[in-house]
């Protein structure tokens, strides 16, 4: 892990199904298999559906967790997968979202948790 914590997945879906995005149930259940297919383990699961549309929710897993927030009339979603330690790969998750959500295309950064070899320079506020 190269003197991290944890790996956080920043993902941007595009072009995906708007009544996958739009629906409350569908999102919660490909976000808690997306979990479960990268080898993590779920602790609790919170989704709210917005009016007119839109989704929001998140999966706390052992390992951290999956957030999602949708913009269906758009067919668009914003995804973070954040994993503690090596067993679970947050890539996993993201791919499996991306073929689930029927995306065109998806965009995504990592960034590394937590301690790095290189000298972190602290901001006070």
């Amino acid at each position: 892990m190269n003197n991290s914590l944890g790996r956080h997945v920043l993902a941007e879906i595009y072009e995906c199904s708007f009544d996958i995005l739009n629906d409350v149930q569908k999102v919660e259940e490909i976000m808690v298999n997306a979990a479960l297919e990268a080898g993590a383990e779920i602790r609790e699961v919170v989704f709210h559906k917005f009016s007119p549309q839109g989704v929001s929710g998140v999966v706390v897993i052992s390992e951290s967790h999956l957030a999602i927030h949708t913009w269906p009339e758009l067919g668009y979603a914003a995804v973070d997968v954040f994993t503690c330690g090596d067993r679970v790969n947050p890539w996993d998750a993201c791919n499996y979202l991306t073929r689930m959500f029927k995306a065109g295309q998806m965009t995504a950064s990592e960034v590394k948790r937590g301690f790095s070899s290189e000298k972190q320079k602290a901001v006070n506020l």
